[in-house]
């Protein structure tokens, strides 16, 4: 099965865009090796939350995405590779097929590196490289979008877990051919 948007990343970017991107209806696969540096965290400046600890607020995203129907799989993408009108992307698991994918894997560039995406210096404290992107979201490489840390935001779970919406949002308006908007109501 080909996927519309593979997300590579289940912290707050990647569980972020794979909320936005499942409840726009996108068929929506996440690979996650499971080594989010948000799991280390204790949480008390995230907007709308009384403090929470990272592994609690990953779990929480992961669940809310996985309502809406994205998919998940446990592994390390080992190689990401142009095929088609979109990706395959390798893990030790297995092989999936995309036509965006979104990185969001934090603190890591080698897929990045690895794939030819362009790369530049970090500017947050301890963040030595990130992916190169435009304002969007948008890589080197046509297609691949990059989130959060590694799109050089800085690495606070609010700001990180909001630039993985944006990006998604934007790839669900390049999908749709038309600026797509989620505003849900109170139901009277």
């Amino acid at each position: 099965m080909a996927y519309d948007i593979i997300i590579i990343g289940a912290g707050p970017a990647g569980a972020s865009a794979a909320l936005f991107s499942a409840k726009a209806g996108k068929s929506t696969l996440v690979i996650d090796n499971d080594q989010s540096v948000t799991k280390r965290a204790w949480i008390e400046n995230h907007y709308g939350v009384d403090g929470i600890t990272g592994p609690d607020l990953v779990e929480i995203g992961k669940k809310q995405a996985a309502k809406f129907g994205a998919e998940f799989v446990q592994g390390k993408a080992a190689q990401l590779n142009q095929a088609g009108d979109g990706f395959q992307v390798t893990t030790e698991n297995g092989t999936y097929e995309g036509k965006y994918v979104i990185l969001a894997t934090g603190l890591s560039v080698d897929l990045a590196e690895a794939s030819g995406i362009q790369t530049k210096p970090g500017t947050e404290p301890r963040i030595k490289t990130v992916v190169d992107t435009d304002a969007q979201g948008n890589t080197s490489l046509k297609g691949v979008w990059a989130a959060g840390t590694i799109a050089g935001v800085s690495m606070h779970t609010i700001v990180t877990a909001g630039d993985g919406a944006k990006v998604a949002i934007n790839v669900i308006s390049e999908l749709n051919g038309a600026r797509y908007v989620d505003h849900d109501v109170l139901k009277a």
